[in-house]
C-alpha cells in the first residue's frame, strides 16, 4: 500500500469499456513523516469515495484489481482506504479534521 493525498480529479471521455462509470483520481504520493507530497503522480481508481485533499492508501500491480469496483478492471492503481491518522514514532503526523489534515 501507498500513501498519498488526491490532488484532483482525471476525465477521460475516450476510454475502455471496462472503465466506463468509474471515478479516476489524481493521487500524489506522501512521505509519512513529513506528510509533504514527493511530486510523484499516479493516476487512481477509486473503490471508496474519496475526495479532493483527502489521505488515502492505494494499491498497485494484481493487487489493484481485487476489489469489488476492480475485478477485471485494466487497473494498475486502485484507493483502497480512506486515512483518518498517522502515528509515528510516538507522534500524531495527521488526523483528518485535525489541525494537521486538511480536511
Amino acid at each position: 500500500m501507498v500513501l498519498a493525498r488526491v490532488q484532483g480529479t482525471v476525465v477521460s471521455t475516450h476510454k475502455s469499456e471496462h472503465l466506463t462509470g468509474l471515478t479516476l483520481l489524481l493521487l500524489e504520493k506522501l512521505d509519512p513523516q513529513t506528510m509533504k507530497g514527493k511530486k510523484d503522480y499516479v493516476v487512481g481508481i477509486d473503490s471508496v469515495g474519496a475526495n479532493v485533499g483527502e489521505v488515502v492508501f492505494y494499491t498497485g500491480g494484481s493487487s489493484a484489481r481485487m476489489t469489488e469496483v476492480t475485478k477485471g478492471k485494466p487497473s494498475d492503481a486502485t484507493i483502497i482506504a480512506i486515512v483518518d491518522s498517522i502515528e509515528s514514532d510516538g507522534k500524531l503526523v495527521y488526523r483528518k479534521g485535525g489541525p494537521d489534515g486538511e480536511q
